[in-house]
């Protein structure tokens, strides 16, 4: 009877890991961000010693001509946008764009929807309905992530917006 019993627990947890791993349908790896403010090569050097210090960046690369920095995630890391925008400026400038790209994994998105990646909502705007398979970027067009014109613009364009405990991100695949 024992012997039974620890063996259905062990049943058990070996059936709730299966799920919880198939329940994981995308993993960010990268990003690409362009930087608004920048004005030299010191201003570059400050938003990318400030992105190497966010716990899940792995590395940040500098593309001076383009404002830009591509920013490789750690494996397995959860990735938080917000942490991300805070580093820029907390450096003393501010996001003009970022993009993630990810494995992702039958993610089923529909326009106007909001779907869950991660810990993060996010909600999918201009966007076809389909279904995420393999290396896949999205933009964030979200407030603090985009000019306040294009926010406007893209948060007219959503039938709304359902408020959640956590503030959903707005979205769209690229």
């Amino acid at each position: 009877m024992l012997f039974k019993m620890i063996h259905m627990k062990k049943l058990l947890l070996i059936m709730a890991i299966a799920i919880l791993s198939s329940s994981v349908n995308a993993q960010f790896s990268k990003a690409t961000l362009q930087a608004n403010g920048l004005t030299c090569a010191l201003c570059s050097n400050s938003i990318n010693k400030a992105l190497q210090k966010v716990g899940f960046v792995e590395s940040v690369k500098s593309d001076i001509k383009n404002t830009a920095f591509n920013i490789q995630f750690k494996e397995g890391s959860e990735v938080n946008v917000d942490q991300i925008r805070k580093a820029v400026e907390e450096a003393g400038f501010s996001v003009g764009s970022l993009k993630l790209t990810g494995n992702f994994n039958n993610l089923k998105v529909e326009n106007d929807k909001h779907h869950k990646i991660g810990n993060a909502n996010f909600h999918f705007v201009n966007v076809k309905d389909q279904v995420l398979n393999g290396e896949q970027t999205i933009t964030i067009v979200d407030k603090n992530f985009v000019s306040d014109k294009t926010f406007k613009a893209i948060k007219a364009a959503t039938k709304k917006i359902v408020s959640t405990r956590e503030r959903p991100l707005i979205a769209a695949v690229m």
